[in-house]
């Protein structure tokens, strides 16, 4: 019996009228640093990529040469929410804001939207199911987790080059050892998530000191 995710979600929802299936997923709400992304897929059901998995269980080689795949056949959107907009409205509620903006986005209107996790984003506008683990259940989360994850590693990779020293071509601004030894050492960046804990803390002891 398979592990991998299948389409049989996406078939129920046709067998139900709606046609067009999008799978959404986000990827960096655990980073102390960059913005979170969001991708939506429209999988072509003629052209579905073997192989297609929640993309934290796949290499960095498979997770490419499936993204080829996808961008040849399927209908992609990605989005993103920033560091400020994170502070400013929470991490989770910018994840959903990167969803919805990556709906919007699309050229071709879905008729339902499989998201991952287990709550549906407020203004998604559209009928929408709510996947726990979607992405190692629906092909079409799945192909968004890959194209999310590669967009937002490809950004963190040229933010690692503009700062050096914190290691984001490596550990994409998740909290590594190298990362919160950077953060003392270097400092906060404008890259960093002001209200994140190991980073709030840093700029409270610099406002101590300052003071």
């Amino acid at each position: 019996m398979s592990n991998l995710p299948t389409f049989e979600f996406e078939e129920d929802l046709q067998a139900q009228g709606y046609l067009n299936i999008a799978g959404v997923d986000e990827v960096g709400r655990g980073p102390l640093a960059g913005p979170v992304f969001a991708a939506a897929v429209i999988l072509d059901p003629r052209h579905i990529p073997n192989g297609l998995n929640d993309s934290k269980k796949l290499s960095v080689k498979k997770r490419e040469i499936l993204l080829k795949a996808i961008m040849k056949h399927a209908e992609v959107s990605i989005a993103s929410a920033s560091e400020r907009e994170i502070e400013t409205i929470n991490i989770l509620q910018a994840s959903h804001l990167a969803m919805v903006r990556a709906v919007r986005n699309l050229k071709k209107r879905p008729d339902h939207v499989l998201v991952d996790g287990n709550l549906i984003p407020h203004d998604l506008e559209i009928p929408a199911t709510a996947l726990i683990r979607g992405d190692s259940r629906s092909v079409s989360i799945a192909a968004a987790s890959i194209v999310a994850k590669i967009s937002r590693d490809f950004v963190m990779c040229d933010l690692g080059q503009q700062f050096p020293g914190y290691g984001w071509e490596k550990n994409a601004g998740y909290p590594t050892a190298q990362h919160l030894k950077a953060l003392q050492d270097l400092g906060v960046t404008p890259h960093h998530r002001r209200t994140f804990k190991p980073v709030h803390n840093i700029l409270y002891q610099e406002k101590k000191l300052s003071t």
